[in-house]
């Protein structure tokens, strides 16, 4: 299948100065940088007039985390640079849902991070269930869940990604977890904060201090990252390194549609800078 990138649309994406990547499958599969992604990123970072930042949706990890797994990796970057799903709904509790008790479905890893911004955990009758990528998921941890939830706990998520991909293909994500959960106690699918919702826009708008107009997303996943380009007017680049495919993106709507599709970051890059 055929596709040709719109020419006025490869030369607005050099005109921008800020760029997001997402990390699964966009730079790396789990251990393994993905071809020029690290070359990439370094001109990036070391370009006097753009700057890029890492977002996941993926909260099974901390920033700290994948701070380390990125320098171990070769990618250049500092704490400042990376964002992820759970970044954003922290700052949804602490404004908008102070001093609530929390049943936390996820990893190790997220309790800590939500431990180290003073929130309320508990396992027993909560005021909200928040749920995640929880690799270490027990039946136990799920039933509370969904027991909790019935009863009338509120019901948040860091994000809606049904798979995550990896080196052989793709595992259940967050996504796959709430489709259970929902079947199980009847509850609609719980508000979000990952990739594709305007509060990701949002908090990057804020913290680094620019302008959606000058951002560009780049992304494998057409439901989150190009999502969140096409509904919050930024650039929406797709590569197909990951998990959608050439055939799925050019059939969606237009609207929903990918500005740009790449094979890979070596066809990006020509048009970055």
């Amino acid at each position: 299948m055929n596709f040709t990138n719109n020419p006025q649309k490869l030369r607005g994406l050099k005109s921008k100065s800020f760029f997001i990547f997402d990390m699964d499958g966009t730079i790396y599969l789990e251990e393994s940088p993905l071809p020029n992604a690290i070359d990439l990123i370094a001109k990036i970072n070391n370009c006097s007039n753009k700057r890029m930042i890492y977002f996941t949706n993926n909260a099974s990890k901390n920033p700290a985390y994948y701070l380390e797994k990125l320098n171990r990796l070769g990618f250049p970057a500092s704490k400042d640079q990376i964002l992820t799903s759970a970044d954003v709904l922290i700052k949804f509790l602490k404004s908008h849902r102070a001093d609530k008790n929390i049943y936390l479905l996820g990893t190790p890893y997220l309790e800590d991070m939500f431990k180290s911004f003073d929130i309320n955990l508990t396992v027993n009758v909560p005021d909200i269930v928040v749920t995640s990528f929880d690799t270490t998921l027990t039946y136990d941890k799920l039933e509370r869940a969904c027991t909790y939830i019935r009863n009338g706990a509120e019901w948040l998520t860091t994000h809606p990604d049904i798979n995550c991909p990896v080196e052989n293909g793709y595992i259940p994500d967050c996504g796959a977890i709430n489709e259970l959960i929902r079947v199980s106690t009847g509850k609609p699918l719980p508000k979000a904060f990952g990739k594709p919702y305007g509060e990701v826009i949002e908090m990057i708008e804020e913290i680094y201090s620019e302008n959606r107009e000058n951002m560009a997303i780049l992304g494998d996943r057409l439901y989150t990252d190009i999502a969140l380009g096409k509904k919050n007017n930024m650039t929406a680049v797709l590569l197909l390194t990951g998990e959608a495919t050439l055939e799925e993106a050019i059939n969606l709507p237009e609207d929903l549609r990918p500005d740009i599709i790449f094979e890979d970051l070596f066809a990006a890059e020509k048009y970055i800078f």
